[in-house]
């Protein structure tokens, strides 16, 4: 059985969760947490982060690379666009995830309010916090706002990678005490909404808040 490295509350753990969920993949987790990984957990993931994947005498690390594996080795139900153009355009999505709303909603918010002082004795800034979601939150949400325009998914009208990339850093968000303002952007606070109560979210949802003890 496969196993996947990677400590719940991580958002790129969660990707991984959910495309294995979707694909009815049954695989061993091991919770590595991403903060002095052992030296045996460098070999998998030579930058220390997680997730990795083990696969037999195959290993892999980074959620991007993981989902690609999976979608090669199960394909269905697939989780990317056939169509080339829509295939560019959900990877995009995935990238603005990973490279646009995690380092605001995770490491400028999420980190600032629930891991840095749960497990690194680091006292909130709490104006940085109020800062970041001011100022950087709003344009990332007024663009996925436009892009949900008359949609209920954000690429080739069906549930994608681009809504796992997308919708996993808004978990984190949620945690931090925070929600998408539904008079603001209301299309967007539907969709999050929609996302996270498909089965594949809701289930590592509801066990990642009994083990931060969200309600």
């Amino acid at each position: 059985m496969p196993t996947l490295y990677g400590a719940l509350g991580s958002p790129f753990v969660r990707k991984a969760i959910v495309a294995l969920t979707e694909k009815g993949i049954a695989y061993d987790h091991d919770p590595v947490v991403p903060f002095g990984p052992n030296p045996e957990y460098r070999k998998i993931s030579p930058l220390g982060k997680i997730p990795a994947f083990r696969d037999g005498d195959r290993t892999l690390a980074d959620s991007s690379v993981i989902l690609a594996y999976l979608e090669r080795t199960h394909p269905e139900p697939p989780l990317y666009p056939s169509d080339a153009y829509d295939y560019a355009r959900a990877l995009w999505f995935e990238e603005y995830g990973d490279g646009g709303l995690a380092p605001v909603l995770g490491s400028k918010i999420f980190f600032a309010r629930v891991i840095g002082p749960r497990f690194m004795n680091q006292p909130t800034d709490e104006a940085a916090v109020q800062k970041a979601l001011n100022e950087e939150v709003p344009p990332l949400f007024d663009y996925l706002e436009k892009e949900l325009e008359g949609k209920d998914y954000l690429v080739a009208n069906r549930f994608t990678i681009a809504d796992i990339g997308v919708a996993t850093i808004f978990v984190n968000f949620q945690f931090a005490g925070c929600s998408v303002d539904a008079k603001r952007w209301p299309k967007l606070a539907a969709y999050v909404e929609r996302i996270h109560n498909r089965p594949s979210f809701k289930g590592i949802i509801d066990k990642e808040k009994a083990a931060f003890g969200v309600k």
